[in-house]
């Protein structure tokens, strides 16, 4: 049984940087395709990145951000720059087993970690 935590949201400026982590527990992640989608408050859940053998990213996201991963600690990154107001929501990771990116739906989701972009 997979478990996925995120990490590493919180309050930032227009303009400004920051990385989520998505820390992997109960199985490698080599077999599954992980995403990240990001919900806001009033709006349906948007994917946003993805990653297994190739990487696909939004088109709202383009550019700007950057998916990761490293086996060795078994964690995928989302390298957030240049944001904007816009790209506040609580962004979940999210695992899809034997599945190509992008995907729509998961087998195993994180909890979530909240993005807020605001002067």
């Amino acid at each position: 049984h997979l478990q996925l935590v995120e990490s590493g949201g919180g309050l930032v400026q227009p303009g400004g940087s920051l990385r989520l982590s998505c820390a992997a527990s109960g199985s490698t992640l080599d077999q599954y395709a992980i995403g990240w989608f990001r919900q806001a408050p009033g709006k349906e859940r948007e994917g946003v990145s993805c990653i297994r053998s190739s990487t696909y990213y939004a088109d709202s996201v383009k550019g700007r951000f950057t998916i990761s991963r490293d086996n060795a600690k078994n964690t995928v990154y989302l390298q957030m720059n240049s944001l904007k107001p816009e790209d506040t929501a609580v962004y979940y990771c999210a695992a899809r087993l034997f599945r190509l990116c992008p995907i729509q739906s998961a087998d195993y989701w994180g909890q979530g970690t909240q993005v807020t972009v605001s002067s």
